[in-house]
């Protein structure tokens, strides 16, 4: 394997952790793309291999590219290029939130959350979005937005004030919830046809490769196929919030060995993720909640 080959498949690693954080800053589909092109542009360039830890690296790298694009969108006073829509979204660490964050994360997913980021300034927005959704310290993120840890940390707790006074509505997360246990409900009982009218008809099921290697299917397309893939499948899943978001965790011995990503829509399942790799399963916010 040459050096371009090396470094491609380290930031491939990153790709889509990297895409989160720059949507969750940005707000925008196309603006995040532009984000983790620039950033792999800036990888290619001055990568090291002294770089002790690579994902924080690439996370700092990705949100100086997006502040900068933030702030030149607020310049211009420019919407963001795309409506918002419903990403899952991995932290950068396995520091846990504590209860105001959650509570705030759990109250304010997908649309309604971007919403309400659109109206902070771009300090605020990226201060709060890598530290209460990605778990970025402080001491990262001040170098980034020139402040130090401390006023780094007035950012982040401005913008969450802002947050709770907006007052987003619980509608949307409680409908999640229905839909996801619904559909664990219908694959433990082997019921395609309730599976199929949970599902969009272009859903997709997409497995990382620890899940392949467990005997998942890579990618699934299309309602039909997905369902008939997951009916009576999910006999031992137990519904959980994932960073905040309702889906479903298999666990094993007591510890998560697959985390169940659901995206949806309008009321349907649009997307599930299996999530079987271990590091990034211990990166994940799990919280498992009553099967009832």
């Amino acid at each position: 394997m040459d050096e371009q080959e090396f470094l491609t498949g380290r930031f491939e690693e990153h790709r889509g952790h990297l895409r989160s954080v720059a949507y969750q800053i940005l707000g925008s589909v196309a603006e995040a793309d532009d984000a983790v092109q620039e950033a792999w542009l800036r990888f290619n360039r001055s990568y090291s291999s002294e770089v002790e830890n690579l994902p924080g690296w690439l996370t700092t790298i990705v949100a100086r590219v997006a502040l900068t694009m933030l702030r030149s969108r607020a310049a211009r006073s420019e919407d963001p290029l795309d409506v918002p829509v419903t990403e899952h979204v991995q932290p950068n660490d396995g520091v846990a939130f504590d209860p105001e964050h959650h509570t705030i994360l759990t109250d304010l997913v997908g649309h309604a959350l971007l919403v309400v980021l659109d109206a902070l300034p771009p300090n605020e927005r990226l201060a709060f979005v890598l530290h209460d959704i990605f778990s970025v310290p402080f001491e990262e993120i001040a170098p980034i937005v020139d402040r130090t840890p401390a006023a780094a940390r007035k950012l982040a707790s401005r913008a969450r004030h802002r947050i709770q006074a907006a007052g987003p509505p619980r509608t949307d997360l409680a409908r999640q919830r229905e839909i996801v246990r619904a559909f664990l409900s219908a694959s433990r009982r082997g019921d395609f046809n309730a599976l199929l009218g949970l599902l969009h008809p272009d859903a997709v099921l997409r497995a990382d490769h620890s899940a392949i290697r467990m005997g998942a299917t890579g990618l699934v397309n299309g309602a039909s196929a997905v369902a008939e893939s997951l009916s009576g499948r999910a006999l031992r899943a137990r519904p959980a919030l994932i960073d905040g978001t309702p889906g479903a965790v298999w666990t094993q011995a007591g510890q998560p060995r697959v985390a169940f990503a659901f995206t949806t829509s309008a009321g349907k399942v649009t997307a599930i993720d299996l999530i079987a790799n271990s590091e990034h399963l211990h990166a994940l916010n799990l919280v498992m909640l009553d099967d009832g």
